[in-house]
């Protein structure tokens, strides 16, 4: 089919179905769709809660557990090792389907009936406040992640020993405080580094080593601010800058956040692809408008891809998959699969259904285990189950269901967001997309406040001493002000014993406050056109100099591109012609 305009159903904006898009759902055998992608992508990420644990007591005992499901969530949760057991039976919870009423009507009632897991963990050793985490051991507060040991704080990790305060972090060790980094030792405060080692407030820097304030270095020793040092002088000038130093270490912060902004920025972050676009992805091919992914192939608009994927559409936080569409946190030998939440791993030929492993051909079911050819968690013959199936769509598109704002749910859409059981600020969107509560009711989402306990503050952050070597090892029985949000939280003794052998100052600010913090130096996976801003001699705002002669001579770049940096922010962005002529 011809590339066609269509009016998004959700924000009423327009957004283009091109022809290779209609080749992908007469492939699968859905609908195109009716939300634009961002509005697609926003809508699968308020179902994903990585980071948020909450105590309930959990329906089979009764016991206290830690669960990603707030109290609040009128859902039945078992324990994870009870959930994995055979004390129960979902299929116990089957029922017929109903001709008189919507398709997702039922769906959510069954939906909020069958026991969920409280967490997603497996493999795991003293490391009981983490989730969605695997193959663990001494971690505190780890999520989304695997293979680590004695880390804390840690958000999207795999291989790592030792870290604190990471984000994005891969192959690391001894590193704290940065987002996007690779194969990394003793690296600080910086982002989007690889194979660094003693690093500090760094930006895009590959093979380095004793740099601090760098930006855009290949392969250099002893600099600061880009500018070279003898392995002499290098100490001698840190030590005048003195890092162990709190108050030192925020006078460096904002210089060197002031450096950065000055240096141009490749239009994306990406390596080792062969026609890809959008930001934070690698060893790919043929993948379009895809944000932090690696080894996908022949896919569009995912986010958060672990693991080898091919021919995904509007698919985030995955791994392990093939033809799968409109699917969060799904993976591990899964293919066929549409309109599904937490369905991994061994999964095929499965739709509209939650909490399921180890089967195929189900529709509309949750909590499923080793089961085939299942709708509404009741079994069916293999016949009958495509008889069935077929009439349910069609009579999805006859009777749809319509959320309380008035949008249609037909066959092709992902469940409304109404049936999440988390708030707004709970989930993946918020950490993408923050919107403050007015703004996320004004939408639709629910909005929920995070339960204040009555701590009582017993040091405030201006009474804390400036270096580590003035603090006692009290601080761990201490309860904290944060300097920013004014909550509180605690030093926890492995982490105290990591701020003492790296000679680091201790935070003034709440894991979560440190968490956003970090956050903003990680685009949005929202797209752009634009024109490279090289000018020939300098950027076309004047603020850097180039250093080498572009192919484009004293001319403006002519080249364009899709870039995550929108046209009103202040980053110099250039093409990647460009930019590898600047890299050092």
């Amino acid at each position: 089919m011809e590339r066609q305009i269509k009016e998004c159903q959700n924000c009423k904006k327009e957004f283009i179905v091109e022809p290779e898009d209609f080749v992908f759902y007469e492939k699968i055998k859905v609908p195109p769709p009716t939300w634009c992608s961002n509005c697609r992508m926003v809508r699968r990420m308020v179902f994903a809660n990585e980071r948020h644990l909450f105590k309930r007591k959990e329906d089979a005992y009764g016991k206290e557990v830690f669960s990603g499901y707030h109290p609040q969530v009128l859902a039945r949760v078992y324990e994870r090792d009870y959930w994995l057991g055979d004390k129960w039976d979902p299929m116990e919870y089957g029922r017929d389907y109903d001709f008189s009423r919507s398709f997702l009507k039922q769906f959510r009632e069954l939906m909020y009936v069958v026991p969920w897991p409280s967490r997603d963990v497996t493999e795991l050793v003293n490391s009981d406040y983490c989730n969605f985490t695997g193959w663990a051991k001494n971690c505190y507060l780890c999520f989304d992640a695997g293979f680590l040991e004695n880390c804390a704080y840690v958000v999207s990790g795999d291989k790592i020993k030792e870290c604190f305060d990471v984000t994005e972090a891969e192959d690391s060790e001894l590193c704290f405080e940065s987002l996007f980094i690779e194969k990394c030792y003793r690296t600080f405060f910086s982002t989007h580094c690889e194979e660094c080692r003693d690093v500090w407030f760094s930006r895009d820097c590959v093979g380095c080593s004793y740099c601090l304030g760098c930006v855009n270095l290949r392969n250099k020793q002893y600099h600061i601010f880009n500018k070279p040092y003898t392995q002499e002088t290098y100490f001698q000038e840190l030590e005048k800058l003195g890092p162990g130093s709190y108050k030192s270490l925020q006078d460096i912060a904002k210089k060197a956040d002031n450096f950065w902004i000055l240096q141009p920025h490749k239009f994306m972050h990406g390596w080792r692809n062969v026609g890809v676009s959008g930001d934070q992805i690698s060893h790919s091919k043929n993948a379009k408008l895809c944000f932090n992914a690696f080894e996908l192939e022949d896919s569009k608009n995912c986010q958060n891809n672990f693991m080898k994927s091919r021919d995904l559409y509007d698919v985030t936080a995955m791994g392990g998959c093939e033809l799968v569409y409109e699917s969060v946190q799904v993976g591990l030998e899964v293919a066929g699969l549409k309109f599904a939440w937490l369905c991994w791993p061994s999964i095929n030929n499965v739709e509209y259904s939650m909490f399921c492993n180890s089967s195929s051909n189900l529709f509309g079911c949750v909590g499923l285990r080793k089961k085939s050819h299942c709708i509404f968690n009741k079994q069916y013959s293999p016949e009958d189950y495509l008889t069935l199936r077929e009439k349910i769509i069609k009579h999805m598109n006859e009777m749809p269901y319509t959320d309380s704002g008035g949008l249609v749910y037909k066959y092709g859409e992902f469940f409304p967001p109404e049936f999440s059981p988390f708030a707004y600020n709970e989930t993946l969107a918020y950490d993408y997309f923050p919107l403050d509560q007015k703004s996320a009711k004004e939408r639709g989402y629910l909005w929920r406040e995070p339960g204040i306990k009555d701590f009582k503050v017993t040091v405030e952050t201006l009474s804390l001493p400036d270096k580590i070597k003035d603090v006692s090892d009290t601080i761990v029985q201490e309860i904290i002000r944060c300097a920013d949000c004014g909550g509180v939280f605690r030093i926890i003794p492995m982490e105290l014993e990591f701020y003492k052998k790296m000679s680091l100052p201790l935070p003034r600010r709440c894991i979560e406050c440190r968490y956003q913090a970090r956050l903003k130096y990680r685009n949005q996976p929202w797209f752009y056109n634009r024109q490279c801003q090289c000018s020939g001699i300098k950027d076309d705002q004047g603020i850097y100099k180039n250093q080498t002669t572009h192919f484009h001579g004293t001319n403006h770049c002519p080249n364009e591109f899709e870039t995550s940096y929108a046209p009103e922010r202040p980053e110099i962005v250039y093409c990647e012609a460009c930019y590898n002529n600047e890299v050092i």
